[in-house]
């Protein structure tokens, strides 16, 4: 890390500049949340059950899970810059697809191809553990996730608008033209970051078993995969919920989605403020605590009869600011346990956060019943919170183990 030469924007003979790393991640969060709100007029439009079309979600999800495997190892051999260019142009291509297809099929596999720009979200952590130690990952993860969390807070707003106005492919196209762009500042700006780059994929597997041992690296993976389940969930099931069960508007819709997401920034802003102080473990606990309140909250509010959207879209705030506070910090942990297999950790605490995560995301789509009440998501939420808060302790007692275990040989030499 400290053979990186100093941090020059538009320069690509120095590592990316910060913005580029957020517009990186950006586009995946993009990707995933601005036709939301369109949701339910797509179904109608290739005259689809709604089950069908949240494939767009739930599949994508699966497909974005199991290329993290892929991406994170082959930019560890290969090197960071030439795998997001490649991702970056593929993706261009799969939202042009997206935004010509015909049939609800022909749709679906190119929204599948789409997930391929997940390696933006797989590479930016990646790039920020080559660039920084340990002790500053955590908070420079939180600062490019917060920039990030500006995206998914105004782009279902964006999109809800475009899609009510001009139709859902609109907002493909609005997603194309984004893309377009990070692909040029990242062709004039990213500088290579990974200088220990492994030999070959036989050096890299055999490297492997090393990190799996890890039992503090397996429960950040669970921690992550709870946290980000919950809100995969709420992605799944909010649109349909929203729709049909408070007659929202697809305008008023993404700005109700909003609101999860300007939680999301105020949690990344915490971890960027306060991970270095405080360290990864206290942070995550303090965020696992948080995340359970946000579906007991919202359960006590549908107990009471609460009929406005607010009580229901308006507890998921606290949900943002847990993920803000929990996803930086676990990540961190998660790339921290071997930083020369940064790529490989990162892909692989992905896959299983995100694979987690469609599965979610598909059981809350097939829970929902015909008056889409929000009753079992938020019961798959209480349940994906208390999974958190169960890994966040058992990260706990095996720090504890290793700092006692490092203390009784210290005592003995």
């Amino acid at each position: 890390m400290s053979e990186l030469p100093r941090t020059v924007f538009l320069d690509r003979t120095s590592p990316p500049h910060i913005l580029t790393l957020v517009l990186l991640a950006s586009i995946a969060a993009l990707s995933m949340t601005v036709f939301l709100p369109s949701l339910p007029v797509m179904a109608e439009d290739f005259d689809a059950d709604y089950g069908v079309m949240q494939l767009s979600v739930s599949a994508f999800l699966f497909v974005n899970g199991s290329l993290h495997v892929v991406i994170g190892p082959i930019s560890d051999r290969f090197g960071r810059r030439p795998v997001v260019i490649w991702a970056l142009a593929l993706f261009l291509v799969a939202t042009a697809g997206c935004i010509l297809s015909p049939t609800v099929e022909m749709f679906l596999a190119f929204r599948m191809a789409q997930a391929v720009v997940v390696a933006g979200i797989v590479l930016s952590r990646a790039i920020v553990r080559d660039m920084v130690p340990q002790s500053e990952a955590a908070s420079m993860i939180g600062y490019v996730t917060m920039g990030m969390a500006l995206v998914p807070m105004i782009a279902p707003m964006i999109g809800g608008f475009i899609g009510e106005t001009l139709g859902w492919r609109a907002s493909f196209i609005f997603l194309f033209l984004f893309g377009a762009v990070i692909l040029l500042t990242v062709c004039l700006d990213q500088g290579e970051t990974n200088l220990q780059r492994t030999s070959s994929f036989r050096q890299q597997i055999g490297e492997y078993p090393e990190l799996f041992r890890s039992r503090r690296f397996w429960g950040f993976c669970v921690v992550s995969c709870a946290s980000s389940g919950l809100f995969f969930g709420y992605l799944g099931g909010a649109p349909i919920i929203g729709t049909i069960h408070f007659g929202l508007s697809p305008s008023l819709l993404g700005f109700y989605f909003g609101i999860a997401a300007f939680g999301y920034f105020i949690g990344n802003f915490i971890s960027g403020k306060c991970s270095a102080r405080f360290g990864v473990n206290r942070m995550v606990l303090s965020g696992s605590l948080l995340l359970l309140t946000s579906p007991l909250a919202a359960l006590a509010a549908l107990q009471a009869g609460v009929t406005h959207p607010v009580g229901f879209f308006g507890f998921m705030v606290i949900m943002g600011i847990s993920n803000g506070i929990i996803l930086p910090n676990a990540t961190a942990g998660m790339l921290s346990v071997r930083p020369r297999l940064a790529g490989t950790a990162s892909g692989i605490g992905g896959a299983i956060t995100i694979g987690g995560g469609s599965g979610i995301a598909a059981l809350a789509g097939l829970l929902l019943g015909q008056d889409a009440s929000p009753m079992p998501l938020v019961l798959i939420m209480i349940a994906c919170s208390g999974v958190s808060l169960i890994a966040t302790l058992y990260v706990l007692a095996v720090d504890r183990q290793v700092r006692r275990r490092a203390g009784d040989s210290k005592q003995t030499s």
